[in-house]
């Protein structure tokens, strides 16, 4: 069912920690979801705008708040999924450019294919003309808090349901903070960290290897399409599910009836959500 107005979800991450001040960072989500309230604007266009926007920021574990891997390179991921038509892109091990959800988004739209990795979606970047960084060091401000977990995390995304009824998700990351060369977690793969479809769409932030061992994302709509779960149950369900397998982290989800899900396992997660009445709420807890 269509809603008169857009439903929109948005997360900084899963973690925090409970010392530390994220003024800055609810101040910034707000602002994102007040302008996530064009009616006229597309479920697509709205999450990727509010990615590319968390992303430039620096605030968080993504686009221009990443983290070197430990071999001192800066080596993004990210996704994005079409809930009618099920079209999804991604990028993976990306280095040297501004927005991996924009290049995302452009292998879905300008290729046949779903995901490119490392040098060939560097290539793909540089042949469409994508912003470059120019220098990695004076760029990146590293936005992860020290964390003594094997996996330290460090996400964001978004999920929308627009006026005409359409789903739509993305997610975007720098990786698990020291991560070796060439990692890749959930972000990039979808089913495990981003998906949209008829249902659900789901973007998802944490220990992203237990995230993959699961197949999060994607679990979410299983649960709803086959268990005839409630949004918030099947969410729950998947993140049990990530729990039981020894991960944490948290997941975004809206279904197409324009209810919402934002729960999670770990110390907190920082996230704004517009409600189908309009309402804003916006929230970094801890437990």
């Amino acid at each position: 069912m269509a809603t008169s107005r857009p439903v929109f979800i948005l997360h900084g991450g899963a973690g925090v920690l409970a010392a530390r001040s994220y003024d800055r960072e609810e101040a910034h989500m707000a602002e994102l979801a007040r302008k996530s309230l064009d009616a006229g604007a597309s479920a697509m266009d709205v999450v990727c705008s509010a990615v590319r926007t968390l992303e430039a920021s620096g605030l968080y574990v993504a686009g221009k708040g990443s983290s070197p891997n430990r071999s001192g390179h800066y080596e993004l991921d990210a996704s994005v999924m079409d809930g009618p038509s099920r079209k999804a892109g991604a990028v993976a091990a990306l280095e040297g450019f501004i927005s991996p959800v924009e290049l995302a988004r452009a292998v879905m739209n300008e290729t046949p294919h779903v995901m490119l990795a490392g040098a060939g979606a560097a290539s793909f970047a540089r042949q469409h003309a994508f912003e470059r960084v120019a220098d990695p060091k004076s760029y990146y401000t590293p936005a992860g808090a020290p964390d003594t977990r094997e996996l330290p995390t460090g996400t964001v995304g978004a999920v929308a349901l627009d006026g005409r009824g359409r789903l739509a998700a993305a997610t975007s990351t720098g990786g698990t903070l020291n991560k070796v060369w060439s990692r890749v977690g959930d972000t990039p793969i979808i089913g495990s960290g981003t998906w949209a479809d008829e249902r659900v769409a789901v973007s998802c932030t944490g220990q992203g290897e237990y995230f993959m061992r699961a197949n999060a994302a994607a679990d979410v709509s299983a649960r709803v399409r086959y268990g005839g779960e409630t949004l918030d149950a099947a969410v729950k369900g998947a993140l049990d599910d990530v729990a039981h397998l020894g991960g944490d982290g948290s997941i975004i989800a809206i279904d197409a009836e324009g209810n919402v899900s934002a729960q999670f396992n770990s110390a907190g997660m920082k996230r704004a959500i517009v409600h189908a009445d309009g309402r804003i709420e916006v929230a970094v807890k801890t437990r």
